[in-house]
């Protein structure tokens, strides 16, 4: 099976065959801006524990983070949303592993803003197994230190091809998380994590299942 960044490095490079290049420009831009801005450092980092936060199931129900941790390895991918190729990628990718995760008695969990009825029609069309749930009040971003605002030409570009995040997430911010990938132990602490500001670019699920399998 082909590495997951193998399939994000062929969809970048047919976006860019098909994009305009001022449109590229601009966004190779404000990755290079968010690069700059430190968010991958000062994010939660290695040996701090799971946030203590409020999330909404894909259908709509209270979940708590912790609660759902519940002395497991966990693995939580945050990703932008089910209108972000790269990510309906990697959310694929995680579920072709989902039974050798299992198998290093690990879960998953992936977060998103997208309101609950985004997340449960992300979850229908990439036929995901494991639990996809809605930060809208961005409280997960805001704790994970992952949180970010998009400029202005950036939101006012993804507005006009029909990603207006404002209304998608349903909490009136021009606000996402950079993608990231952390591994929490069976105490809650991080033993793994992966921030990346390059929305093209994912923590690579096979290295990740190295890890846990030493580990177990």
């Amino acid at each position: 099976m082909t590495l997951l960044k193998t399939q994000l490095s062929d969809y970048q490079a047919g976006f860019k065959q098909r994009a305009a290049p001022e449109r590229v420009a601009m966004m190779e831009s404000a990755t290079a801006q968010l690069q700059a801005s430190g968010i991958e450092h000062t994010a939660l980092g290695m040996a701090e524990s799971l946030p203590s936060v409020e999330l909404l199931s894909a259908t709509g129900s209270p979940v708590q983070l912790k609660a759902l941790h519940a002395g497991k390895r966990t693995v939580v991918v945050f990703y932008r949303g089910g209108w972000c190729p790269y990510c309906n990628l990697t959310l694929r990718e995680w579920q072709r592993l989902l039974p050798e995760l299992a198998a290093v008695h690990t879960q998953l969990i992936a977060i998103s803003p997208q309101l609950p009825d985004a997340s449960l029609s992300t979850k229908e069309k990439n036929a995901l197994a494991y639990p996809v749930l809605s930060d809208s009040s961005l409280a997960a971003a805001h704790a994970f230190g992952i949180a970010f605002t998009l400029p202005p030409d950036l939101a006012q570009m993804y507005a006009s091809v029909g990603n207006d995040l404002p209304s998608l997430n349903g909490n009136g911010q021009w606000v996402l998380p950079v993608p990231a990938t952390f591994v929490f132990d069976t105490e809650g602490e991080v033993i793994y994590r992966h921030v990346e500001a390059d929305y093209r670019q994912r923590a690579e699920p096979v290295d990740i299942l190295q890890l846990l399998r030493s580990l177990a």
